[in-house]
């Protein structure tokens, strides 16, 4: 379960503010993966940011009573001093999860090669990526965060990250960001459409797709 609490959120935009989270009132259902929808700019990054506790609200509060991961995409995640070995038996330890399989597991999963030893500054947003998914996957979650994650590296990569991210799926849930629809009904079961500030929550992914390309058009 995660439940928004008079959540919100804005920005500064050219001297004018621009709210993308209006005191959001919404209880999300355990045990579904939703698909984040909305037009481009319309806050769904800043969400996840938020739920993740990344970022800060304005005001309000999310509250869960499951794990929930960092954005899987989100390169930030870690230290770009320290090498990505370094990061991985870091998050092992905050974690609480044995560092030695983690590690194992992030090593072949990203197929960093030589660049796992090396500082994560020196990465391609490619390789950050991979390795933030790696972690991700390495550690169970209830709820995994996804910011179009699959669509990194080559086709062989992405087939590989779905296959392992479909494997998570089978204990736990997601919030999935993806334009890509076919993607998102393979992997979703409801939906969640964000629109000017306002979070509707869908039953049927489908609905929730329809409602999506018709603000699209």
């Amino acid at each position: 379960m995660i439940r928004f609490e008079q959540l919100s959120k804005s920005f500064w935009v050219g001297g004018e503010r621009k709210i993308v989270i209006d005191t959001l009132d919404l209880t999300l259902p355990t045990g579904k993966s939703l698909g984040l929808l909305g037009r481009n700019g319309a806050g769904k990054s800043t969400l996840i940011q938020i739920i993740a506790g990344i970022m800060a609200p304005d005001s309000g509060r999310v509250v869960s009573d499951g794990t929930i991961s960092w954005p899987v995409a989100f390169g930030g995640s870690f230290h770009p001093a320290l090498t990505g070995a370094q990061n991985v038996r870091f998050v092992a330890r905050i974690y609480g999860v044995d560092t030695d399989s983690l590690m194992a597991f992030v090593e072949d999963f990203s197929e960093l090669g030589k660049h796992f030893h090396m500082p994560v500054r020196t990465y391609s947003s490619g390789m950050k990526s991979r390795l933030t998914f790696g972690t991700s996957m390495g550690i169970r979650f209830d709820t995994y965060l996804v910011d179009e994650v699959t669509a990194v590296g080559d086709a062989r990569f992405r087939n590989k990250s779905r296959v392992v991210f479909r494997d998570r799926m089978r204990d736990s849930s997601a919030i999935l960001v993806s334009h890509n629809m076919k993607e998102m009904r393979d992997f979703c079961d409801a939906g969640i459409l964000l629109d000017r500030g306002k979070l509707y929550y869908f039953d049927d992914l489908d609905e929730a797709i329809a409602e999506h390309e018709a603000l699209l058009r």
